[in-house]
């Protein structure tokens, strides 16, 4: 895809006057990372103080209707009727014939009648499609991919600089709150993707610059960063939480993932349902496992993971160098006799690359 061809956020002229570095993600021009000292500095920051990432090429749909909670519920993975409004859920859309992920997703549960969606900005269409084959009458799905931002705050002062644009921060994790800023509404979940105590803002499209501008400013007695998603994807490697793509695909199910946990098992019904339940009975699949880098080198996805005997038993999904413990990480597929604490070698490039197999996350951060 040519960069003419890439879809804009609404704080595009606000990386370009920063200097970022721009690449693709999912059909957007994003920031990778800020000049100044790029994803180390940034990841830092986020761990130490706090940072603000533009992740507004995520995904918008607003679902609406009698009964909307409902058919959202016998469409994705988690199981709705576990929260009440207003709270946030961590969901899958699944497809239906191989449980296979075609999306991770938050929904907004604002009421019965009013379900909000953020997907994963390349898969938006999929899932609303998906939806809207399956749609009942008197239910309504519409795409607001470009009606709103999304702005996250993540790290231990973020509490500060939230508050210091006069929105509330006292919530559950995963709570949010329809808010006013400067006579804006803005919505404000407790959540984030960095492992930190963090928010996210949900502003509309046209109110974003003025937010972000805003939030730098209060940053400013922290030493906050805005962050490029280059230092999102070190963050969340070292908490193990997977990427859409990566670490959850059409081809790894939940299952062998490790996210039964947003599996609401007992419903009656979800897309995937009797593929994953016949999945799971089997249990002839790989699961997600850490791996932590006992050698010297940064592992990559797809690399094959070895045993001792040069056995291949596995491969990496997500691999990076951890800024904070200055080595190498994994999240890597694996077979289902290997066991916590097993050593094994990476095959980088053609370079035997000395792990072992652990639990992630692979720091531990405080996030109450």
């Amino acid at each position: 895809m040519t960069d003419a061809s890439l879809k804009s956020s609404p704080l595009h002229d606000r990386h370009k006057a920063l200097g970022a570095k721009m690449a693709d993600f999912g059909g957007w021009e994003m920031p990778i990372e800020y000049p100044g000292g790029g994803v180390l500095r940034e990841h830092t920051a986020v761990r130490e103080r706090v940072g603000i990432f533009d992740v507004s090429h995520l995904g918008k749909a607003l679902v609406k209707g009698e009964g909307a909670a409902d058919f959202v519920n016998r469409c994705f993975t988690n199981d709705l009727r576990k929260i009440e409004p207003p709270k946030a859920q961590y969901t899958m859309c699944c497809d239906q014939a191989t449980g296979g992920v075609v999306d991770d997703l938050i929904l907004y549960l604002h009421s019965d009648e009013k379900v909000f969606l953020v997907p994963n900005a390349a898969n938006t269409a999929e899932v609303v499609r998906r939806m809207n084959e399956d749609l009942p009458d008197g239910i309504t799905i519409t795409d607001q991919h470009t009606d709103y931002g999304v702005i996250a705050v993540q790290g231990p002062k973020s509490v500060e600089v939230v508050q210091a644009l006069g929105l509330p921060t006292d919530m559950e994790y995963m709570s949010f709150t329809e808010a006013d800023w400067n006579g804006k509404p803005v919505i404000v979940l407790r959540s984030g993707y960095t492992g930190e105590k963090g928010f996210e803002l949900v502003p509309r499209w046209e109110d974003t610059p003025a937010l972000w501008d805003a939030l730098v400013e209060a940053m400013e007695p922290f030493e906050g960063l805005p962050c490029g998603l280059g230092s999102r994807d070190t963050l969340r490697t070292e908490m193990g939480y997977p990427l859409h793509g990566n670490d959850l695909s059409m081809d790894i199910t939940p299952n062998m993932a490790r996210s039964g946990w947003a599996v609401g098992w007992k419903k009656d019904q979800f897309w995937g349902k009797d593929a994953l339940e016949a999945q799971k009975a089997a249990k002839d699949y790989r699961l997600t496992w850490g791996l932590l880098v006992t050698g010297r080198g940064i592992p990559r996805s797809h690399c094959e993971v070895k045993n001792a005997d040069g056995t291949v038993i596995g491969e990496v999904t997500s691999g990076t160098m951890s800024p904070t413990l200055k080595q190498g990480i994994a999240l890597a597929l694996l077979d289902r006799d290997v066991a916590e604490g097993t050593e094994v070698v990476i095959d980088v490039r053609g370079r035997a690359v000395e792990a072992k197999v652990v639990k992630p996350p692979f720091v531990q951060v405080e996030t109450a």
